[in-house]
């Protein structure tokens, strides 16, 4: 009896889940966004040495729909929009689930400048509300949204440059520990441009190529999604594989097969942008939920 009623306490929260879910297809389907489905078992993930794939049957679960959502694009798709699970390995806590679920979206003829212009319509359109509080912040979501760059961020909130952080080996540190407490917490915050090293399918910016057109979404602290123009080079993507694999093997993490399929339909992939936002985290920020388990069926923990 007391796993049912961990079961039915919750019952507030899907339901309220459900209707945000409901506004956000209503948002793509009024903008002409193709709504799709792609497989959740396939041959090779993207080779980032951060995320590990959990294996299936020879497989793996996907991290995330982006290398099919692109092959679509590729097709000739414009654009297009899928709610799907995706598995991440060792992924745990108050604000991670090892299976979870994301909202991704892809757009030819668009960069990641226009997806954060699209990113702030769509969370007005899936909030209840053009004011929000979490964590004891009460959040503005009626534009303008804060934008700020790593570098000014880097300054501001960490007394150093974000190139000294990196040749130091502390830039992630300094993001976690000093950065992200410090985004959105009065409105949204898009936090932009990249070193190019931490853009990994991303776009290099023309007129500064040491950067990535790549931002994430902060909402109260929380990171909520991740974007960037589209690289569209087949030999830099195979060469930033490359890499990544190098960097996965130097960690003592398994190799996984290069997607050879996804690089070879780069060359007919056109300019575009893409961004991956976690739909359990979203759904935390606009219940002011303390723990991820608060607005999910089921934990792990429960199976």
């Amino acid at each position: 009896m007391a796993g049912n009623w961990a079961l039915s306490r919750r019952r507030g929260a899907l339901v309220q889940r459900g209707a945000i879910f409901d506004r956000i297809r209503s948002f793509f389907k009024e903008k002409g966004y193709l709504e799709v489905e792609t497989p959740f078992r396939i041959p090779a993930p993207a080779p980032e040495a951060q995320i590990d794939a959990i294996p299936s049957a020879g497989w793996f679960l996907q991290t995330s729909p982006e290398l099919c959502m692109k092959r679509l694009l590729s097709a000739g798709y414009p654009s297009i929009f899928q709610i799907c699970r995706c598995w991440r390995e060792g992924e745990r806590g108050v604000r991670h689930l090892s299976e979870f679920t994301m909202l991704e979206w892809y757009r030819a003829g668009a960069d990641y400048l226009d997806l954060m212009v699209e990113t702030e319509a769509l969370l007005l359109a899936a909030a209840a509300d053009t004011r929000l509080s979490y964590r004891g912040h009460v959040i503005e979501l009626s534009g303008p949204w804060e934008r700020i760059t790593v570098a000014e961020a880097f300054l501001r909130y960490a007394g150093t440059t974000s190139a000294e952080a990196l040749a130091v080996g502390s830039f992630d540190e300094l993001m976690v520990e000093r950065i992200e407490p410090r985004l959105g917490l009065s409105r949204p915050t898009f936090i932009y441009d990249y070193p190019a090293c931490c853009g990994a399918l991303a776009r290099l910016k023309p007129s500064d190529p040491s950067l990535a057109e790549r931002f994430e979404l902060y909402i109260g602290g929380l990171e909520i999604a991740n974007a960037f123009s589209e690289l569209t080079d087949e030999a830099e993507q195979r060469a930033r594989f490359a890499a990544e694999a190098a960097e996965r093997a130097t960690l003592g993490k398994a190799p996984y097969p290069i997607p050879e399929k996804f690089l070879k339909a780069l060359s007919a992939l056109p300019p575009a942008a893409g961004i991956a936002l976690g739909l359990d985290r979203l759904v935390m920020v606009l219940l002011d939920a303390e723990t991820i388990d608060e607005v999910v069926a089921f934990t792990p923990e429960e199976l």
